[in-house]
C-alpha cells in the first residue's frame, strides 16, 4: 500500500519546491505575465474603441454622403427647372418675334394693297376722265342745233346719273 500513498517526506519536499516554485514565479513570470495580459486588454480595448471610432465615423460618412447626394439631386432638380424655364422663355420670345414679324408682313401687305388700290383707282379716274372727254370730244363734234337733240342728250345724261 505504500505505492499508492506518498510519503511525507516525498509531500514537505513537494511543498517546499511548489512554494519556492510560486515566489521564483512571482518575482519573474508573473509581472511580466500580468503586464502582457494588461497590455493585450489595452490592445483590445483599444481596437474595440478604434472599431466604435470609426462606426461612428462611418455613419458620420455616410450621413456626409447623403447629405451631399441629397444637395446634389437639389442641384440637379435646380438646373433643371432653370432649364426648363430657360426654353419656355425662348419659346415665348421666339412666338413674340414670329407673331411681332407676322404682324409686320400683314402691314407692309396692307400697305402694298392700299398703294396699289389707289393706284388702281388713279387709274380708273385716268380713264374715266379720259372716256369722259373721248365723249365730250364726240358731242362737240356732233351738231347739236337742234333742241330735241339738246333736249334728248339731257335726259339721257340724268337717266344716266340716276342709275350710277
Amino acid at each position: 500500500m505504500d505505492l499508492l500513498s506518498p510519503g511525507t517526506g516525498l509531500i514537505v519536499w513537494q511543498l517546499i519546491i511548489f512554494v519556492g516554485l510560486f515566489f521564483l514565479l512571482k518575482a519573474f513570470a508573473w509581472k511580466p505575465i500580468l503586464a502582457s495580459l494588461k497590455e493585450r486588454e489595452e490592445s483590445i480595448q483599444n481596437a474595440l474603441d478604434s472599431a466604435e471610432k470609426a462606426k461612428i465615423e462611418m455613419a458620420s460618412l455616410k450621413s456626409d454622403n447623403e447629405k451631399l447626394l441629397k444637395e446634389a439631386r437639389e442641384e440637379r432638380d435646380r438646373m433643371l427647372k432653370d432649364a426648363k424655364d430657360a426654353a419656355n422663355r425662348l419659346h415665348d420670345e421666339a412666338q413674340v418675334a414670329a407673331r411681332k414679324n407676322a404682324d409686320r408682313i400683314i402691314e407692309d401687305a396692307k400697305a402694298v394693297i392700299h398703294t396699289e388700290k389707289q393706284a388702281a383707282l388713279r387709274d380708273v379716274k385716268a380713264q374715266v376722265a379720259m372716256f369722259s372727254l373721248a365723249i365730250s370730244e364726240k358731242l362737240i363734234k356732233k351738231n347739236l342745233s337742234e333742241d330735241k337733240q339738246q333736249k334728248e342728250l339731257v335726259d339721257t345724261f340724268i337717266k344716266d346719273l340716276k342709275l350710277n
